[in-house]
């Protein structure tokens, strides 16, 4: 399955750099997203190298999910794809 990647996680003054928002195009309610809880993600960089990921909570009411990666994310991986394993 794949999702997009929307932005980071972060607050007025704050931002997650290993922390990223990420809709599921079938996904569109709460419940449905809770599903996908522990499931890892795998995103793909234009060198070629694979960061991992792991869906940790869900992010709002509309099916969208929060992503905690093991490093820090590029800028380049907002609205690129991902792939959920």
């Amino acid at each position: 399955m794949e999702g997009h990647i929307l932005n980071f996680r972060g607050g007025k003054h704050t931002k997650s750099n290993n922390q990223m928002i990420m809709e599921l195009p079938s996904v569109t309610t709460k419940d449905k997203a809770a599903q996908y809880i522990g499931k890892s993600v795998t995103w793909k960089s234009p060198a070629g190298k694979a960061i991992e990921g792991k869906i940790t909570n869900i992010h709002g009411n509309k099916g969208v999910v929060r992503v905690q990666f093991e490093k820090g994310m590029p800028g380049q991986a907002i609205g690129s794809k991902v792939e959920v394993k």
